[in-house]
């Protein structure tokens, strides 16, 4: 592989000493690799799974915060919370992420794309983040070419009728947060309800070394809610309904000048009925699910004294999804050397709307941009699953998508976990296909300069497609005393991407074809130390290598280089310290290459440079039932640009406490 023939460290999170806790744990076992409830350890995947005990531990606050430790996620903000952030997951680009927030696809219908913004969610809910690298589209469908995150919502106890649960927070830039929540259980029924609510005067993202840097600070009020009631009238027969809402306002800059009033807001609610039940004494599950989401997003920008404009900007997104699931998974018996069999299928039906209003005014002509769409969608998929000899799982999928209007499309994914308890060891591989389903803005939507069509969708656009492979490994060595002293990690990857939809130029108009090609590759590189139950070092490495197969030049906001350095130090016994230091390699800069500050005559660079992050959060759990935290953020104050133009929230820190009764 071109250039990596380095030796690296790597690693992941230490297991952290549990806080208070409003919910008991899940057991180690990951859903979103194979649809199938299954020991991390054998899913054929490279997999990160984030826990509650290490959002609290390590004061993580939005779900992109969350993910920049991932191997081979490399998240791209510009600015703090509320601010578009994306995701770029083993080279692929931000659109091919696909997000399941308890299972139901949850990318933005009304995006450009399609795809996700990892700077909206806050994670007072979430009882764990599930991370599966690699082409997932054999089970889920469009979007899955890089990977999948699934965020799922906490869960009740079975064993309280009533838990409370709540914390508090204030810090720096007159950050506050606060959330309170319940759950329970009582005889047959099971509830949750929860409510959070987060604001900062937050930082100026525009970087400094620019002309039109007033500065001003770019806020954040931020709020969810989410409310789950449950009846299980027997064992094994459950059904559930769950409604989660939130709502963002946040301050935006325009490149390259602060822009004071400009803000957006970013409201969505989503809600499912799910039904489950066994059959055949247990041996077949059978679930259905009905879903229906909506996400409203607006970014206005009134005339003031840095817009020569007397005209309001207003920008307006509505994208909704509405579906029903059908899922099974049945025990298959065990045949000779062959056990643990297991089938999944099921069908999936959805239909997405988007509405779009855009309005930009200038002295030579205001340009609007318009979208009218919807589309349905319809999947079929089986998954088998068995186990070879105890120590081999061998694992295939297969899944047909097709859509109103797109040419439809089937993907495959086989995969292989082998056991070698004699040196310690567990090895991976796995190979498949996934694809991208044109977005509804790049099929059908419509631009105007003037009054005059100057843009238009392309309604005979393909998918992109891809194919992908990885092999891995883990080993554990042990060492004074320790079983596991010593985790070493190393997977390669390596995947092509084609029909890759762009937006090309003609003599008065543009529109989308299919024409780009990619191939990426590159390693993700670990080693985690644990020299007693008190100290947890990690350290990871990902070298990724993204270029446009056309021209030979890497992909814009890929790094060659990302290190994450965690540590989980435990003092004494109620005492946690968990420091992270993030470093992101050199990057190729895309959407802002070009643009230039004419105020001072400084060109934008052509790539983001190299910049480290360092965060510190400390837990004391002071009572039985209570927590004391610090959470310092950026302790070196980097004004280092992720994204071309905008740099990384400044210093800051929080102090808090958090209970569950």
């Amino acid at each position: 592989m071109r250039r990596i023939t380095s030796l690296a460290l790597a690693g992941g999170l230490a297991a952290l000493s549990a806080p208070a806790l409003a919910q008991t744990a899940i057991p180690d076992t990951v859903v979103t690799a194979t649809r199938l409830p299954t020991p991390q350890e054998r899913v054929p995947a490279a997999t990160t799974v984030i826990t509650r005990r290490e959002i609290e531990e390590r004061g993580y606050q939005t779900l992109a915060e969350a993910l920049t430790a991932v191997p081979g996620l490399r998240i791209a903000p510009q600015g703090g919370p509320g601010q578009l952030t994306s995701a770029f997951l083993r080279g692929t680009g931000s659109a091919n992420v696909l997000v399941l927030i308890d299972g139901v696809p949850a990318n933005d219908v009304a995006a450009p794309a399609g795809g996700f913004d990892f700077g909206q969610d806050l994670l007072f809910e979430v009882e764990r983040i599930e991370v599966v690298r690699g082409p997932l589209s054999s089970l889920y469908g469009s979007t899955a070419i890089g990977g999948v995150v699934n965020l799922i919502t906490r869960r009740a106890p079975p064993d309280r009728a009533f838990q409370p649960y709540g914390e508090i927070a204030g810090g720096t830039q007159d950050s506050l947060r606060g959330g309170l929540g319940a759950t329970g259980t009582v005889g047959s029924f099971d509830y949750l309800l929860s409510g959070f609510s987060q604001s900062t005067r937050g930082f100026n993202a525009l970087a400094p070394r620019l002309q039109g840097n007033i500065p001003e600070r770019d806020g954040f009020r931020g709020a969810t809610t989410t409310a789950r009631l449950g009846w299980t009238p027997i064992e094994g027969t459950r059904i559930e309904g769950t409604l989660r809402w939130r709502e963002n306002q946040f301050g935006l800059d325009s490149v390259p000048q602060d822009d004071p009033n400009y803000s957006g807001q970013d409201r969505r609610w989503a809600g499912q009925i799910r039904g489950e039940t066994r059959l055949l004494d247990g041996a077949w599950t059978t679930g259905l699910r009905v879903f229906s989401a909506e996400q409203r997003r607006r970014y206005s920008n009134f005339p003031d004294q840095y817009d020569p404009f007397s005209t309001t900007e207003d920008s307006r997104f509505r994208g909704t999804r509405t579906g029903l699931d059908w899922a099974n998974a049945v025990r298959l018996p065990g045949a000779g050397p062959l056990s643990d069999g297991a089938l999944g299928f099921g069908i999936t039906h959805a239909l997405e709307e988007a509405r779009t209003t855009q309005l930009f005014p200038s002295d030579f002509g205001d340009f609007a941009s318009n979208l009218r769409a919807q589309q349905h969608s319809t999947a079929g998929w089986a998954s088998l699953q068995y186990r070879l000899l105890e120590r081999l799982d061998l694992s295939g999928g297969l899944r047909h998508d097709s859509f109103t209007g797109v040419e439809g499309e089937t993907t495959w994914k086989l995969g292989a976990s082998l056991a070698l308890p004699e040196v310690n060891s567990r090895l991976r591989l796995a190979a498949g296909t996934a694809f991208r389903a044109p977005s509804l803005f790049e099929r059908f939507g419509i631009g105007t300069f003037g009054g005059f069509p100057v843009s238009f969708g392309n309604p005979n656009l393909k998918p992109e497609r891809s194919f992908g492979w990885e092999i891995g490994s883990d080993t554990d060595l042990a060492a004074f005393g320790q079983p596991r002293f010593l985790t070493a990690s190393w997977t390669f990857f390596q995947s092509r991407v084609r029909d890759q939809i762009v937006n090309v130029t003609g003599i008065d108009s543009t529109t989308y074809i299919n024409v780009a090609r990619a191939r990426i590759h590159g390693a993700e590189l670990g080693l985690t130390l644990r020299p007693s139950p008190r100290f947890e070092a990690t350290a990871s490495w990902t070298i990724t290598e993204a270029f446009d197969e056309a021209t030979d030049r890497r992909l814009p906001r890929r790094p060659e280089h990302v290190v994450s350095l965690t540590a989980r130090i435990a003092p004494m016994a109620r005492l946690v310290i968990a420091p992270t230091v993030l470093f992101t390699g050199r990057s190729p800069e895309g959407a802002f290459a070009s643009y230039t500050d004419a105020g001072a005559n400084v060109p934008f660079a052509k790539s983001n440079p190299a910049g480290t992050v360092v965060n510190l959060t400390a837990s004391w759990q002071a009572f039985e039932q209570a927590a004391v935290f610090l959470e310092a953020r950026n302790l070196g104050n980097s004004r280092w640009e992720p994204v071309n133009g905008f740099v990384t929230p400044g210093r800051s820190v929080l102090v808090g406490t958090r209970f569950a009764l």
